[in-house]
């Protein structure tokens, strides 16, 4: 997370699963001042796919979100946690259940984890990601701070 605020994902979901091609992606960022080694953290499960098989919607998505999606149905995942749009989509397609880093900031709030989703959304924002406003303002609404 580029917030710092990994350790939300422990403190709302104990114990996490990553296939290893997220894995990869991360580690290309290990100069980046928000890295950090996954491979090191108890709590994250690092997983390769036991039948790895390329569906059509391979071609559409990168490597990592296509094999979140397929680890996803091979694990039968109570939760998929995935931001970029196409690859929300086809979870959707799939009938799985899903989240991303905004669902994750509000279910924080409504855990007493973190005091403003608003602070930590400006600081993503800050860091390169992207949101409507229209989304920005519907969070804000749902952690009524508008």
């Amino acid at each position: 997370m580029k917030i710092d605020k990994l350790s939300l994902l422990k403190e709302l979901y104990g114990k996490i699963t990553i296939p290893y091609a997220v894995y990869q992606e991360i580690e290309k960022g290990v100069d980046k001042p928000y890295y950090k080694d996954l491979s090191k953290i108890d709590w994250i499960d690092i997983k390769h796919l036991t039948t790895p098989s390329f569906p059509a919607y391979h071609i559409d998505l990168d490597l990592g979100e296509t094999e979140v999606l397929l680890l996803s149905k091979e694990l039968n995942a109570d939760l998929v946690i995935i931001d970029e749009i196409l690859a929300r989509r086809y979870a959707k397609q799939l009938e799985l259940n899903l989240t991303g880093t905004l669902g994750i900031l509000l279910k924080a709030k409504q855990m007493y984890l973190i005091e403003s989703v608003k602070e930590l959304l400006d600081e993503l924002k800050e860091k390169g990601n992207w949101y409507s406003s229209e989304l920005t303002s519907n969070v804000l609404k749902l952690a009524n701070e508008i």
